[in-house]
């Protein structure tokens, strides 16, 4: 398998969590998303991601687009050791959890959301600021309700998988987490495993310290 990838994206990081999760061995290819107006917007890319994103998955002469199609793609490959409680529940928490980070948090602070607004003179961090503190105190409800050790139970989920890029995209938007106490200590339980620890921004070969 070959992820094309980004070091600080984060739809890319939550992929490489599921990954190394899995023990599965994978060739990092990195898609600068800055360097020549964005390595995404090449036709080489976009003949593997007509949406000029990442990351993208190459299975043999597949490719698959969309970190969320990425994880369904890996929990039925390579069920075990799993991502999704076993509880249908829990699942659709897990699955809800996710959701509110990949649709209700990140596309309205990514990259292009942020080229645009600066295209018309507009400061993007308050907008990138209130979108991420309305999605993260939405998750931390519900991860109240459905959490345990982690945020979906006591096991690792896709929820987990989520939610560490955007906390670490938080910080970088200087959101005040005076809020979310509870969601710093999953993460700092998260932090000390070797998955993702392995997957953390800085840890990767293209990453810019």
């Amino acid at each position: 398998m070959k992820l094309f990838t980004y070091w600080r994206s984060s739809s890319s990081w939550r992929v490489r969590i599921a990954l190394e999760y899995k023990g599965l061995d994978y060739e990092y290819i990195p898609v600068h998303l800055v360097n020549a107006g964005g390595e995404q917007h090449q036709i080489e890319h976009l003949a593997k991601n007509a949406m000029a994103q990442i990351p993208v998955l190459e299975v043999g002469d597949v490719y698959i687009s969309q970190s969320m199609a990425i994880f369904e793609y890996l929990e039925e490959m390579f069920p075990e050791p799993s991502l999704l409680p076993e509880d249908p529940v829990m699942r659709a928490y897990t699955r809800q959890l996710a959701e509110i980070v990949n649709s209700g948090i990140q596309p309205l602070q990514n990259l292009s959301v942020i080229q645009r607004l600066k295209s018309m003179d507009i400061d993007p961090k308050p907008w990138c600021q209130h979108f991420i503190r309305m999605g993260l105190l939405a998750y931390q409800d519900l991860s109240k309700a459905c959490g345990g050790q982690f945020s979906c139970g006591d096991a690792v989920t896709w929820a987990d998988a989520c939610l560490i890029p955007q906390l670490y995209n938080a910080r970088r938007f200087e959101l005040d987490f005076s809020e979310f106490e509870y969601l710093s200590a999953i993460e700092e339980k998260l932090s000390a495993l070797e998955p993702f620890i392995n997957a953390h921004a800085s840890r990767q070969p293209d990453a810019v310290q």
